[in-house]
């Protein structure tokens, strides 16, 4: 599907997408399609391509956000660096969870070898690292969770799942229980802009969730 199809949010100063998962946001080293390889789709007439303002997970699908210009990429960073944006998740977990909502504090730090490469880790030394959560649903012996990621660490809700609920993510091969696709979406982007109207824009649960649904 053409990139511009999947526009939820446009002006002159930013566009959100519903990024599909599968599709790497940066360049690969091994090569391959990528958003940013595929960045002529978002032009949209403007001779200067949008600049992605954060990172999603290649097999996380969701609202992604673009600056089309330098001023707003400017007005939307500083944003971000005072911790106004929101951003909300939704995933099933693999497991039951007995609480209905909390917060989760666990810093976390990066670790690499030579056989398993590189993952985030819960470390007490590590970067702050917070989530809010609060369970949707339980079927199955899953749980559908909404998260509210407080900062923006690298893998942040995947490692959070599983070290700080004890539960990881569905299809999450690396930190979760793997087979199947990845079971997490960035649902919701609220961003200010100073002068400019506020980002709030949703992005539909994907097809791969199957039954599940936000009610």
């Amino acid at each position: 599907m053409h990139l511009e199809d999947r526009i939820l949010f446009i002006d002159g100063d930013a566009i959100v997408i519903d990024k599909p998962h599968g599709l790497p946001v940066d360049y690969l080293r091994a090569g391959g399609p990528s958003i940013e390889g595929r960045i002529d789709e978002l032009m949209l007439g403007f001779k200067r391509p949008p600049t992605a303002m954060h990172r999603l997970d290649q097999d996380t699908s969701g609202c992604l956000l673009f600056a089309r210009n330098p001023r707003a990429r400017s007005e939307i960073q500083k944003s971000f660096e005072a911790g106004a944006v929101e951003k909300t998740y939704v995933a099933v977990l693999g497991g039951e969870l007995a609480a209905n909502e909390g917060l989760i504090d666990l810093p976390l730090a990066k670790v690499s070898s030579a056989e398993a490469g590189w993952r985030m880790v819960g470390d007490p030394k590590g970067k702050s690292a917070q989530t809010r959560w609060r369970r949707l649903a339980v079927r199955d012996g899953k749980t559908m969770v909404e998260f509210r990621p407080l900062t923006g660490r690298t893998h942040q809700i995947r490692v959070h799942a599983r070290e700080g609920l004890g539960v990881g993510i569905v299809g999450d091969r690396v930190y979760g229980f793997p087979g199947g696709e990845m079971l997490l979406h960035a649902s919701r982007l609220v961003v200010p802009r100073g002068s400019k109207p506020l980002i709030d824009v949703a992005a539909p649960l994907p097809e791969r969730f199957g039954e599940w649904d936000l009610g």
